[in-house]
């Protein structure tokens, strides 16, 4: 058993931060970008996803394997009755217009997520780690104070990180 005089006399391990583990410089794409490319950067890279940024490099969206599923399982479209020649929709029609339109896209940002998910470079580990949980979500494009992209935090940074204080 450790006593406190013990305990007092250890160094203090300081909680890492985003920015200690983020990969720095992530590959990032433009919404003109076409949709091929992004697939073949995905592909050749062996990555589930990419920021997407504007022409002033501030974050539009993320383009993910999610966002590509669509061109391959196709769309389904919403359910409906037909009641005295009208259509009765069982759910939101646009929800399917928006989904029809990512899996015909040709470009990235046709098909990309918008409205991602993001985080500081000071927050903690633990807190990155809680936002992906919470929100099922595998990466968090990192920004600067001015919005710009300067790393990406996804869960295998977290797991290595975790790997390597063990």
């Amino acid at each position: 058993m450790i006593d406190l005089e013990q305990q007092l006399n250890q160094p203090l391990i300081m909680p890492k931060t985003v920015a200690d583990v983020m990969s720095r410089e992530p590959i990032l794409a433009r919404p003109e970008m076409p949709l091929n490319e992004a697939i073949k950067i995905l592909a050749d890279r062996r990555i589930s996803g990419l920021p997407v940024v504007d022409e002033n490099d501030l974050l539009v969206g993320v383009i993910s394997e999610t966002d590509l599923m669509w061109r391959e399982t196709g769309v389904t479209p919403p359910a409906y009755i037909m009641v005295l020649d009208s259509v009765i929709y069982l759910e939101n029609p646009s929800r399917y217009e928006r989904e029809l339109h990512k899996a015909l896209g040709q470009t990235v940002g046709e098909a990309m997520s918008t409205e991602p998910v993001t985080i500081e470079p000071d927050k903690s580990l633990q807190e990155a780690a809680k936002l992906m949980h919470d929100r099922s979500i595998h990466r968090l494009p990192v920004l600067d104070t001015a919005g710009k992209v300067i790393g990406i935090l996804t869960r295998g940074d977290i797991i290595r990180a975790m790997a390597a204080e063990s």
